[in-house]
């Protein structure tokens, strides 16, 4: 365990949710874990007992929230799941935190499986819906000349990036045509408790967590890691963007919730320590922006040239296309703060010094 994890509480130790089972977490929340084909290797899911109103009367049944990536995979392990854990009741309602494929994936096919309607932000619905149907500017192929752009080289790397035109759609095909909206402080109740919506940025456009004080929990999704920090990163359909602010200013709105919170997050373990974690997170972003104008005030730098100060191991090109968004991402924070300028050279790469 790393120093910055040491200073965290783990509620379950080491225990993890054994493969087609749950683990519960919290009365009427059951933790589960899905399989991932990269190396970050899986996602953790959250079962939370629900009921609804209906002509005949009080429906028991389940939310589900985030669903893994369409594979045959996961849907095999999200069968048995329903076979092993939902004691014979149904899914009632699908919450998806955010767009990307380890959430969304299969939101269409759960959904159609228990007609049951999708809960999202409007801003991750409707990425969602673009990037599914591939539309031009949304789809792989326009991340290729933007990170051209900002000094994408390598051969390998570029012969990656420019058949991901499908990349997107190969893990969430399809995405429901109607969905139920969830806006930032809006209260849902779920079975017997109220859940406060959270949105957040710079990761994804509209990234939902919940917060329930009734169980002083957080389901955090993406924004609060304990073990990584989240990527943020420029891409091509936003290539002008600021997310590092985004996300950093976002991290202070979790910073009041009560110190003894159990964060739920889609990647490790369920730990304590929210405030000690955003704290962590803000250090991590503070210092990587020092290594940035460092670099960039000993000579022009261009995205691709802050990677390895930044990303000191090897990565793949799957890795690559993050790491470079990430470096962006920290190159516009100083760009937009006015520590950098940008100029667009004669080889058509943006490189960025100090003002």
């Amino acid at each position: 365990m790393n120093p910055l994890e040491a200073q965290l509480s783990y509620a379950f130790g080491d225990t993890l949710p054994a493969s087609g089972a749950t683990l519960e977490v919290a009365p009427g929340v059951r933790w589960l874990r899905m399989g991932l084909p990269f190396a970050l290797d899986h996602i953790n899911l959250w079962l939370l007992e629900d009921s609804v109103e209906t002509d005949e009367g009080i429906r028991q049944g389940w939310t589900i929230i985030d669903c893994g990536i369409s594979n045959d995979a996961t849907r095999a392990a999200w069968e048995e799941i329903f076979i092993k854990e939902l004691r014979g009741l149904p899914v009632l309602r699908i919450l998806a935190t955010h767009c990307h494929p380890d959430h969304v994936g299969l939101a269409d096919w759960l959904c159609t499986r228990w007609q049951a309607p999708l809960w999202m932000s409007g801003g991750e619905y409707f990425s969602a819906r673009i990037m599914s149907a591939a539309l031009p500017g949304a789809d792989g192929s326009a991340a290729l000349p933007h990170f051209q752009r900002h000094g994408m080289r390598d051969p390998e790397v570029i012969a990656k990036v420019s058949q991901r035109k499908a990349y997107y759609p190969s893990m969430v095909p399809s995405v429901p045509q109607a969905y139920h909206r969830l806006a930032d402080g809006q209260s849902v109740r779920i079975g017997q408790h109220q859940w406060q919506v959270i949105t957040g940025f710079g990761h994804a456009p509209e990234h939902v967590a919940l917060y329930c004080g009734d169980l002083e929990l957080l389901v955090s999704g993406d924004m609060v890691l304990p073990r990584i920090s989240t990527n943020v990163s420029v891409f091509a359909i936003e290539p002008e963007s600021n997310p590092v602010q985004q996300y950093m200013d976002s991290l202070e709105k979790y910073r009041g919730l009560p110190t003894e919170t159990l964060v739920l997050p889609s990647h490790g373990k369920p730990f304590r320590g929210l405030q000690i974690r955003i704290d962590q997170l803000q250090q991590h972003h503070r210092e990587r922006l020092v290594e940035v104008v460092s670099a960039c005030t000993t000579a022009p730098q261009s995205a691709s040239d802050i990677v390895p100060i930044m990303f000191r191991r090897p990565l793949d090109a799957h890795q690559m296309t993050f790491a470079l968004g990430e470096a962006l991402a920290h190159l516009h924070k100083l760009w937009f703060d006015g520590v950098l300028k940008r100029r667009l050279d004669a080889d058509q790469v943006y490189r960025f010094s100090a003002v």
